[in-house]
């Protein structure tokens, strides 16, 4: 929704300044189209004060809606860093239950010794 309005007031400030622009650039052919015989200084004012407010309503929003998508990056940041912290206390467990299996298999005693694949080294008297 911010979005949308925020396209459609620059949408909007670019039109009526385009739009001044031909005014004001054609003034002398079209004023007697709109009733006015001349520029006055109060009527530019007018019409520049009302593209400032324009201009500002837009700018307003464009500030919202950047601060909007900041806040969504940040949080999908935060869960990002949630699930990282979650898998690495998973593999933390894992090589904890890994360790934990080796200390039990050498309590076992001699019987777990024989059957590994390193042969006892031998002794040879010469």
């Amino acid at each position: 929704m911010r979005k949308k309005l925020d396209q459609i007031l620059h949408l909007l400030v670019l039109l009526y300044f385009a739009v001044s622009l031909v005014f004001f650039l054609s003034f002398d052919s079209f004023k007697g189209l709109f009733g006015l015989e001349s520029l006055r200084t109060v009527t530019v004012n007018y019409f520049l004060l009302f593209g400032l407010l324009l201009f500002l309503a837009a700018w307003g929003s464009s500030w919202l809606v950047r601060k909007s998508l900041q806040d969504e990056a940040d949080k999908k940041e935060l869960a990002v860093k949630e699930i990282k912290a979650k898998l690495y206390d998973l593999e933390k467990g894992i090589k904890l239950q890994r360790l934990e299996k080796g200390e039990r298999a050498e309590e076992g005693g001699p019987e777990d010794k024989r059957g590994s694949s390193l042969r006892p080294r031998q002794n040879f008297k010469s």
